[in-house]
């Protein structure tokens, strides 16, 4: 019984920040069927990040140092990957909310697993259900995930609207952007209680602006953009 909690405290959050993703786009011009995938293609980046990740171990001997130079860059390109090889590959992604719904519905897979192997691994050391983790996890780590993929994934949703040559510089201006973030909240998150407190009230509520103004100044759009 145990294990079903601890399944629900993993993967909750991250389908409530799905769906609250999905609901804010008026068009709902994404595919159901593509975000199920992209969310286990997420899930499935996990052992793929923590490989290349702990391949850096013997090489630099710092875990502090890997989470904040090395996972950001190898954790946010492998969710970037999943969403260009396949529905901007596929031109699924045709308008440009759609790159922060299907970025988001990634970034969202690959924290579920995550947060799952947290609040077991803190389930089996204390031997308590984690709900204390599960709920800070709930409103940051998880739907940080989100908000740090947004921005290769508004990326995405720009450069289907812009001439072919404009495309690349785009896109990769979005992906420096979510692997910066993903540095500064890793070495947040490695400062202990200060570095929570900068994360909580500082870094987190700053993401949650950008992407929303940026939500909101996609949906002022009654149309969707098709791509050139």
């Amino acid at each position: 019984m145990d294990l079903a909690y601890l399944v629900v405290l993993g993967f909750a959050p991250a389908l409530f920040w799905v769906w609250y993703f999905y609901m804010r786009d008026r068009c709902r011009s994404e595919s159901p069927a593509w975000m199920l995938w992209l969310f286990v293609l997420g899930m499935a980046m996990i052992p793929l990040a923590a490989l290349i990740e702990g391949a850096f171990e013997p090489l630099l001997h710092s875990t502090t140092f890997i989470s904040i130079a090395v996972a950001p860059v190898v954790e946010e390109l492998a969710k970037f990957l999943v969403v260009y090889l396949t529905v901007y590959k596929d031109r699924a992604l045709n308008d440009p909310m759609d790159g922060i719904v299907y970025s988001t519905t990634a970034a969202l897979g690959f924290a579920a697993l995550e947060n799952f192997f947290y609040v077991f691994g803190a389930y089996q050391e204390l031997l308590v259900l984690p709900f204390e983790l599960s709920i800070v996890r709930a409103l940051l780590s998880v739907p940080g995930h989100a908000l740090i993929s947004s921005m290769w994934g508004y990326a995405l949703g720009q450069a289907i609207a812009v001439p072919r040559e404009a495309k690349g510089p785009i896109i990769l201006q979005g992906l420096l952007l979510a692997i910066i973030f993903h540095a500064i909240f890793n070495l947040l998150v490695s400062l202990d209680q200060f570095g929570f407190a900068v994360m909580a009230l500082v870094l987190v509520p700053l993401m949650w602006l950008i992407v929303s103004k940026r939500i909101n100044a996609l949906l002022v759009r009654k149309f969707c953009v098709l791509r050139r």
